[in-house]
């Protein structure tokens, strides 16, 4: 991260102050309005009409257990912290990213004077553009990651990505880092946009995704989903099935059971999603694509295309690039 951006975010609050001068723990009063389980409110953390600010991570001090009733996206500018999430402990070291949902039940341990982390806190409604930006169409990794971030998840409450040495993510983060310190004018809709764009970005790093902290559950839908996205053209149940060490028929009821749909469903919705996306940016015969994206049958890809998009082909090229693209 740009210099001049770690000296400002390494100043010393005067909440740590109060803590090096022998405070011991946090005031929880700058957190959450209420007593009980701490559950550190938005209303503390954002001004009235705010979707998104950044905050430093709190060093010296141990911090309680808590959730919170907003998402939350953590950046290890430098050094480390150790998070301690829904039980599993969290090593984000620098250039890591880690969401929270607002069921996580997150502590984190003391942070040294050189552990430099931002934390974003953000609204559920910022993310709306962000969405929007990944397509209308279903795309089976970006229904998983948005999954992630909604209240109740089957595979969990947080993400973790290792994801030091991707230079476009890295760049986006500090992006919205120094728009937001800046108070840029229009920094909104710009953070809004980046952050379509982080996700753009993180649909492809999946395989970043800490594993040892995620449920077997989760390791085996990400493994499907990778799979599909890699090899949908000629990608096979029985292939997978071998690469992963698993009967067939227990790994088909098991993708049903994660996902949702079945293991030729999921196919179907990648290859359908990539013949769409050639349909738009290319000028391949309808034919050729057909054969691109897996199928050898041209009138089966037509009907499936057609029950899929409720369009031809040619249709739908059509209505998206206009008499020129078709």
């Amino acid at each position: 991260m740009n210099q001049q951006l770690i000296e400002r975010l390494s100043v010393i609050t005067e909440e740590e102050q109060a803590i090096l001068a022998g405070r011991g723990e946090i005031d929880a009063t700058l957190y959450s309005a209420k007593n009980g389980p701490m559950v550190i409110d938005s209303g503390k953390m954002l001004e009235h009409g705010k979707l998104i600010r950044i905050r430093p991570h709190t060093r010296f001090v141990h911090f309680p257990k808590h959730r919170h009733n907003y998402v939350e996206v953590i950046y290890m500018c430098q050094g480390q912290t150790t998070h301690i999430i829904d039980g599993n402990q969290v090593l984000l070291r620098t250039g890591e990213l880690l969401f929270l949902n607002q069921n996580a039940v997150q502590e984190i341990l003391p942070a040294g004077k050189d552990d430099i982390a931002v934390n974003f806190i953000i609204l559920p409604e910022f993310f709306d553009t962000a969405f929007q930006m990944l397509g209308e169409e279903e795309n089976n990794l970006r229904d998983f990651l948005i999954s992630c971030l909604r209240q109740e998840n089957l595979f969990g409450n947080y993400l973790h990505f290792q994801v030091a040495d991707i230079l476009p993510v890295q760049n986006l983060v500090e992006n919205m880092v120094w728009t937001l310190l800046n108070n840029q004018q229009d920094k909104r809709s710009i953070n809004q946009i980046t952050m379509g764009l982080l996700f753009l970005q993180l649909t492809h790093c999946t395989e970043r995704l800490h594993s040892a902290s995620q449920s077997l559950d989760q390791q085996l839908a990400l493994q499907v989903l990778r799979y599909i996205d890699e090899n949908y053209r000629e990608g096979e149940l029985t292939e997978l099935a071998a690469i992963l060490g698993y009967d067939v028929p227990w790994l088909s009821r098991a993708v049903k059971r994660l996902l949702g749909r079945t293991y030729k469903e999921l196919l179907q919705i990648k290859r359908l999603n990539q013949a769409a996306f050639l349909l738009q940016s290319t000028r391949l015969p309808v034919a050729d694509i057909c054969n691109a994206v897996g199928y050898d049958n041209t009138s089966y890809f037509h009907r499936i295309f057609r029950e899929y998009y409720h369009q031809t082909p040619k249709d739908y090229r059509r209505s998206q690039t206009g008499p020129a693209g078709t």
